[in-house]
């Protein structure tokens, strides 16, 4: 399988990956306008504006873009993250044109009529609830905010119903006429899909965008603090983070297997010492996540109220026994399974045009597969064991607590754990 990629002269990417014996293609457009590149007025925009890019275009309503996809069996979604908003579809080989056709319509022609504004802000004022509601999702919500105060990563996707509330077609049209450009998008295509065919419709329906200048995000600051939000909730929850390091810091891949080997399989750490021999809580996981400057390598559990601080002393302690202790056959473990999740993920047209989009975005060019093979294959238990040990001694840290967690130790007390 072959990646191709070509740039137009607007600087409007698109880049392919054909998988030979596939009958069906995913396709899509990956705009570089995520909750990172809103103002603090336009919080949750990003979001709004992915919502409402379904709602209409010069020529297509609400229903007809999603029967024009669904007529030919495919289907089509969108998604907001912190640093990107997708637009994507997947389809039989012999309807990528149609596809690629709706999407285009639904980026470059968007009505963003009054009526289906307001139709649609109810939605989205019914989605921040239904978030409020959800304990293990809101809960990272506030530890995003802690790690990152006063800055754009620190906000929530979704926004503060008050600005969403009062967001307007203005609003909207302005934000796209500031992000939107052709420089900022790429089209990614895997599957059943021909490159030259792409380019050439691209080209047409893309060709004519005038350039824009990129917008520079504000450089992020880990600064870490606590939230606590007592609650009379069935369970206690916990979640912790660390900063961690960025896509392209060489320690990436060593923060992914770290990750893993201490909380991101039924045989790590965490999951071993806090629910099979003591437990402590149902749920306990451990993930590094990462942005195009920072990172954050983050644990969660979920616990009753009077296990809260043993649960959060325990984690700590793992922490730093891992640091002195981690063995080979665990570092080979994690991975193996960062290997086969990586490749059996790349079975999926979807996942292959994701990430197409997305290594072109934060690398300008899409790696291949043996390379990041490679570099997962390099990271030595040296490198997991540094990584571990700056992690637990040298970090920032944030967390977040809700629930009945009024007992719960507080941020500096487990800070003086780590320094013990």
């Amino acid at each position: 399988m072959t990646v191709n990629l070509t740039t137009l002269d607007n600087g409007f990417r698109i880049v392919t990956e054909a998988m030979p014996g596939l009958q069906s293609a995913a396709i899509g457009i990956w705009v570089n306008a995520g909750a990172r590149h809103e103002r603090e007025a336009q919080n949750g925009i990003a979001h709004f504006l992915e919502h409402m890019a379904f709602k209409g275009t010069k020529t297509r309503n609400a229903l007809t873009i999603a029967e024009a996809i669904e007529d030919v069996g495919g289907y089509i979604n969108a998604y907001t993250s912190r640093e990107v908003t997708a637009y994507y579809a997947r389809v039989l080989k012999d309807d990528v044109p149609l596809a690629l056709d709706v999407v285009a319509d639904i980026l470059r022609n968007p009505l963003f009529e009054a009526r289906e504004i307001e139709i649609e802000r109810g939605v989205i004022l019914q989605e921040i609830g239904q978030a409020l509601d959800t304990p293990d999702d809101i809960i990272f919500d506030w530890l995003q905010e802690k790690a990152y105060p006063d800055h754009p990563l620190g906000r929530t996707i979704l926004g503060p119903e008050a600005r969403v509330g009062a967001f307007s077609r203005e609003d909207l049209v302005g934000f796209v006429d500031e992000h939107y450009g052709p420089g900022q998008m790429v089209l990614a295509a895997s599957g059943a899909v021909d490159h030259d065919a792409l380019v050439k419709a691209a080209e047409g329906l893309f060709g004519d965008m005038p350039a824009k200048a990129p917008y520079t995000p504000q450089a992020a600051r880990f600064s870490g603090g606590e939230i606590r939000r007592v609650k009379d909730l069935e369970q206690a929850h916990f979640a912790l983070a660390f900063e961690g390091p960025d896509y392209g810091h060489p320690d990436i891949y060593a923060a992914q297997i770290y990750a893993s080997a201490l909380g991101g399989s039924m045989s790590s750490r965490l999951f071993q010492e806090i629910r099979e021999k003591r437990g402590l809580c149902y749920t306990i996981f451990a993930q590094a996540g990462a942005y195009a400057d920072t990172g954050m390598m983050t644990i969660y559990a979920g616990t009753s109220a009077d296990e809260m601080a043993n649960l959060a002393q325990i984690t700590l302690d793992e922490m730093k026994r891992a640091a002195e202790d981690f063995r080979d056959d665990e570092i080979e473990r994690a991975r193996a399974q960062m290997k086969a999740g990586l490749l059996m993920g790349l079975e999926s047209p979807s996942n292959r045009a994701e990430r197409l989009a997305r290594m072109l975005q934060i690398w300008d060019r899409v790696p291949p597969l043996e390379e990041v093979v490679e570099r997962i294959d390099a990271v030595t238990l040296a490198d997991v064991r540094r990584l571990a040990e700056t992690t637990i001694t040298t970090a920032p840290a944030a967390m977040a607590l809700y629930g009945p967690v009024d007992a719960a130790p507080s941020l500096a007390a487990l800070q003086d754990r780590r320094a013990a």
